[in-house]
């Protein structure tokens, strides 16, 4: 099951506008298939060209690009939408990418929810499904919730399920690309190590790509959202706890093992809380849903008017109060501001990216800490490189997850692009 896409793999493989394939010795089929995988991702990323633009691009001759389009024409990833603009001669016939040709399945496994998302080979939501659950203590529940979740999502869509070309999965563990099945038993004790997220490649014979919750977000960003077109920037996901997502040159970082943006361990204060990883003073024994009611619970016998006296302060309880100006919330989320902003700070000036996009579940919060850390950035920071660093919001939000974990296998895909070319399951109905 070692990086196999006939089951569970680590995906990745290639950004926007980068070729799948090096170059090296090949035989003739595999130069056959690398020329047309090349001309499949030309019309992906132009949405629509003509055959004449495709040979003029490539340098293939024209004969060569007629039949490379033929045979995607057939396999309904290509379609003629008519004629367009004459440069002198005949109006050349359009080609369009078909976005629905394919659907890919996203799941977002949380720490107390999961979510699943049906887009199109263009990243976008076609159907949406949510839902409450124990992820940490209950793993045979959250995966046969995953399944419940893919299989309401695929008849609501109330097309083909035989479309489904793969499906990817974000998990709030470090992943690692020899054996991306295996999560980490101190962060999530009850899975006792495996996700056992073969059980979806067997139920759906499509290949099942695997990834860290915080690196599906910065990808989701990278493709579609705050950073497009941006080449280095930290991703950072505020949920239950904290992870971060890097892209470095454009490629997502993950690390010799997968375990690299571990953002919620650096150490903040050696004599701080006990963290779940065995350390004190953890980023994330300060930040996060779970360090917030923690720290209102610790401290609302010194507010005796606020709104969050009434039972266990829970997180939508404590971003109203925030929002609303409750002193106790305020006081509350702007410690976990002022401990954020230490981090930032610290990967700013170690890593010197051109932006740091803030996401996760916590969005309601986003905008009261992103000024206390862009405050605190200005003022820390060694060089001026650093300091003028755009701190934002996601654009995508708390669906960024599950978004990315879709594009994690679309991305695989077109770094292997005769998946496109797979034979379809036969079509079960339920």
């Amino acid at each position: 099951m070692k990086n196999s896409t006939d089951k569970v793999a680590l995906g990745g493989g290639v950004g926007r506008g980068r070729k799948a394939r090096s170059k090296g010795n090949r035989n003739h089929a595999e130069r056959g298939h690398s020329l047309a995988d090349n001309v499949l991702q030309l019309i992906w990323q132009e949405h629509q060209i003509s055959r004449a633009e495709i040979a003029r691009r490539t340098e293939m001759s024209r004969s060569t690009v007629s039949e490379i389009v033929d045979s995607l024409l057939k396999a309904g990833l290509v379609a003629e939408v008519g004629a367009g603009p004459s440069r002198g001669g005949r109006r050349p016939i359009v080609l369009e990418f078909q976005d629905e040709a394919r659907v890919i399945l996203g799941v977002d496994i949380g720490a107390t929810h999961v979510s699943v998302v049906l887009t199109d080979l263009r990243g976008r939501e076609l159907v949406w499904r949510e839902k409450r659950h124990p992820v940490r203590s209950d793993p045979q529940g959250t995966r046969l919730l995953v399944m419940d979740l893919c299989d309401e999502c695929l008849v609501a869509w109330k097309r083909s399920p035989k479309r489904l070309l793969s499906i990817g999965v974000a998990v709030p563990s470090p992943v690692d690309p020899v054996n991306p099945e295996w999560l980490s038993e101190v962060v999530i004790p009850n899975w006792r190590g495996r996700s056992e997220l073969e059980r979806l490649h067997q139920k759906y014979d499509v290949p099942v790509y695997v990834d860290n919750d915080a690196n599906c977000g910065a990808l989701a960003e990278h493709w579609w959202g705050a950073g497009r077109g941006i080449e280095d920037f930290i991703y950072i996901k505020l949920g239950t706890g904290i992870g971060a997502g890097f892209v470095l040159a454009g490629e997502l970082y993950r690390g010799v093992a997968g375990a690299a943006g571990e953002f919620g361990h650096l150490p903040i204060d050696p004599e701080g809380p006990r963290c779940v990883c065995g350390l004190n003073g953890c980023l994330a024994t300060y930040v996060g849903a779970s360090a917030l009611k923690e720290r209102a619970e610790a401290l609302i016998d010194q507010y005796p008017d606020s709104v969050l006296r009434n039972g266990k302060p829970a997180v939508p309880a404590i971003e109203d109060a925030a929002l609303s100006g409750d002193d106790l919330a305020v006081r509350v989320v702007s410690e976990a501001a002022d401990h954020l902003g230490t981090a930032v700070v610290s990967w700013l000036n170690l890593m010197n990216p051109t932006m740091v996009v803030l996401g996760g579940g916590l969005s309601r919060l986003q905008d009261l800490i992103l000024e206390p850390i862009r405050d605190k950035v200005k003022r820390c920071t060694l060089v001026d490189a650093a300091a003028t660093a755009r701190i934002r919001t996601s654009e995508l939000g708390p669906r960024a997850v599950a978004v990315g974990a879709a594009t994690l296998a679309l991305e695989s895909a077109f770094a292997d692009p005769q998946l496109f070319r797979r034979k379809p399951r036969p079509e079960v109905r339920t």
